[in-house]
């Protein structure tokens, strides 16, 4: 889906996203990451929902967001508290959403002026089954 841009062109937004990847300023990516709107997109290593530890949310910790959209794939999925503790502990609200909703919610709060990270789990075309013929 493409989105239109606004006056928002000065942060990093969501100007598209489909099931295999997200475009960052009509940049595109098909890995995971986290995007803030004043910082540039940093590669986030998770493959999978599955995968997800302590340590990927002390990295979006680090740069101290209000808010935390968690992109969990192509369906919606919630994560175990224990894993996000290090952002409770810090107030940092943590919401779960499939990859498309997502990427919504990151822009409009990103809008609003919100200190919003986007964090996207964007699995491996081979594990998602992407490109494969459904027949």
């Amino acid at each position: 889906m493409k989105l239109h841009i606004t006056s928002t062109q000065q942060y990093q937004t969501v100007t598209a996203y489909d099931d295999a990847g997200v475009e960052i300023n009509a940049r595109r990516f098909q890995h995971s990451l986290v995007v803030l709107p004043e910082i540039a997109p940093t590669a986030w290593p998770v493959n999978q929902f599955e995968a997800l530890t302590t340590a990927h949310f002390a990295q979006i910790e680090a740069q101290q967001p209000d808010v935390v959209i968690l992109g969990t794939g192509q369906r919606q999925r919630f994560v175990h508290p224990q894993l996000t503790n290090v952002l409770t502990v810090r107030r940092i609200g943590v919401e779960c959403m499939n990859n498309q909703a997502a990427c919504r919610t990151y822009n409009i709060l990103m809008a609003e002026g919100r200190k919003v990270a986007l964090a996207l789990i964007i699995e491996p075309a081979a594990a998602t089954g992407a490109g494969s013929d459904p027949a």
